[in-house]
């Protein structure tokens, strides 16, 4: 039986991530110093996997979370299907208690099926999911890379997960992940289905000494 697998994580953590800021698509960050720990840890637990490809978003945040990989010299690929949902005029600043209002109000619409909502300047779920498919299709069209490495976004890899498990974006709330945190998906390239093996995985995190440990592991609001 021919399978094919992704290990998809989101990158480690930023300042704008300590600090609850939005960063979205339009704020290209780096890794702070805890985010470079959380990179090395992942990678000293998985390097022994023969990954053939490493797909990343645009953004250096991500770069950065498997640079020891590409290091390596494992072929890396950019693609902006990966890149996080783009939150227009919320990005690059805090959030005020008027933020908070819309962005919950916004939530609710998501979670109600309004899934072409979004904020001014902004990327709808439903634009979203659309890239994401574009770049999967991508990834899924060399069946020779059996075990590719994936590095994305908080928002993006809720709605990525509805789409490998074939289920609208609007459910997307069923995933809660913090930075670094793993999910393992096997494709069977005769059934042609997407099995979940590992989700929201953090095993790799244990034995890092989290300064902020509510946030990295649990978020109410993963952006």
């Amino acid at each position: 039986m021919s399978k094919k697998t992704l290990y998809i994580i989101r990158h480690g953590q930023t300042e704008q991530n300590r600090q609850k800021m939005v960063q979205g698509s339009g704020v290209n960050s780096n890794l702070n110093d805890y985010g470079r720990q959380q990179a090395q840890a992942f990678y000293e637990y998985y390097h022994d996997v023969p990954f053939d490809k490493i797909y990343t978003s645009e953004l250096k945040r991500t770069h950065q979370t498997v640079m020891p990989f590409i290091n390596q010299g494992i072929c890396w690929e950019k693609h902006s299907g990966f890149n996080e949902m783009s939150w227009g005029h919320r990005e690059g600043r805090p959030i005020t208690p008027k933020d908070d209002e819309e962005y919950y109000a916004t939530l609710e619409a998501w979670k109600s099926g309004e899934i072409d909502r979004r904020f001014d300047g902004g990327e709808s779920p439903l634009e979203m999911t659309e890239r994401q498919r574009v770049a999967l299709n991508h990834v899924m069209s060399y069946p020779e890379e059996k075990n590719v490495l994936i590095c994305m976004h908080g928002r993006a890899m809720r709605s990525f997960m509805c789409l490998l498990a074939g289920i609208s974006v609007s459910n997307m709330y069923q995933f809660s992940h913090g930075n670094t945190a793993l999910y393992q998906v096997e494709f069977d390239t005769e059934s042609l289905h997407f099995q979940f093996i590992k989700k929201n995985d953090i095993t790799h995190l244990n034995r890092l000494n989290n300064p902020n440990p509510e946030f990295n592991l649990y978020q109410k609001v993963t952006i």
